[in-house]
């Protein structure tokens, strides 16, 4: 489920729809939790699909760590790529604003998080875009967004948090934000033994 203070908007002809915050989202901020009525599949039930309903999801779903496609049930399969992401997975089924998001800003992932099988063209337009986003950017990357993630982690039990009641293991966030467990890293995203 997508952060509450958000909506969907058209952005222009070349990224169409997007995500933007309605309110400013401060950094710690959940900005989506993986819930109940997002759909998961195997690879197998995908193919089974066929190719026109291949092709939907090949758009809008991601691939999590256990190689499962997710597709999300609300707005939140609209969510953009930036080469400079607003919000980041730290190890959970949730992501979270690793800056502040201003009210009419996009919340945007890191494509290259979310074990693409192919490369595509960026059109994100940030200082820092790498133009051509690859399968195997998380070997180059992850220590850049951990320490991103590390660095909003804490605040996530300073800001108000609409999504807390979603969380799968919240006990092992607040773990983590008493110093009890080590930050998680967004490692546990990745399919084993994806491109490289």
């Amino acid at each position: 489920m997508i952060h509450p203070q958000t909506a969907l908007r058209f952005i222009d002809p070349i990224v169409g729809f997007g995500v933007i915050a309605t309110k400013r989202i401060p950094r710690g901020t959940i900005t989506w939790a993986r819930d109940r009525m997002d759909s998961v599949m195997t690879e197998a039930e995908v193919t089974e699909l066929g190719p026109l309903f291949r092709a939907q999801l090949d758009r809008f779903s991601f691939i999590d760590g256990a190689g499962l496609h997710v597709l999300c049930w609300d707005i939140a399969r609209y969510v953009n790529h930036s080469c400079e992401a607003a919000c980041l997975a730290p190890g959970f089924d949730f992501e979270i604003a690793v800056r502040d998001i201003e009210a009419g800003e996009q919340l945007a992932d890191d494509y290259g998080t979310l074990n693409l099988t192919e490369p595509f063209e960026c059109a994100c337009g940030s200082k820092a875009c790498r133009k051509i986003i690859q399968p195997d950017d998380h070997v180059r990357l992850a220590d850049r967004w951990d320490a991103q993630v590390e660095a909003a982690f804490p605040d996530i039990g300073r800001v108000e948090q609409p999504l807390w009641p979603l969380l799968h293991r919240p006990d092992d966030v607040k773990a983590v934000l008493e110093g009890r467990a080590p930050y998680p890293s967004c490692r546990a995203h990745f399919v084993k033994n994806a491109a490289h």
